[in-house]
């Protein structure tokens, strides 16, 4: 599953890329369309591809954005699982919650009995 939607990913990457340098260029940047009345006949006009190529843009970017996130959702969870199997071949007892009992208390600075005795935290001095 993961290697399925990784493999999604990458086309949509790269797709995504061959559209953005297929854009009309506004500033001296990569754009490789084309200019605006170069195709008179054809299918893209200056507007429509235009139009058609941020349509296009937009929803790769989303479908990529998308598998992103599934991606990390399945990532994670596959991670985990084979972390904890992994540590569980090997013998090592993986503790869920530390028991209270196990847990040292450190007493109250306002209480005497705790001021007086020399087991507390020492002052830096």
């Amino acid at each position: 599953m993961e290697n399925i939607l990784l493999t999604i990913h990458l086309i949509i990457a790269v797709v995504l890329v061959v559209v953005i340098l297929l854009q009309k260029s506004e500033g001296g940047a990569l754009g490789i369309g084309g200019g605006g009345g170069s195709n008179q006949f054809g299918l893209f006009t200056a507007r429509g591809s235009a139009n058609f190529l941020t349509r296009t843009t937009a929803i790769l970017a989303t479908l990529f954005i998308m598998s992103s996130l599934l991606l990390t959702v399945v990532g994670r969870d596959s991670a985990e699982n084979q972390l904890l199997e992994q540590l569980e071949s090997d013998g090592v007892e993986i503790p869920l919650v530390t028991p209270l009992e196990e847990i040292e208390l450190v007493p109250n600075a306002g209480d005497a009995d705790a001021n007086a005795d020399d087991s507390a935290i020492p002052l830096a001095q």
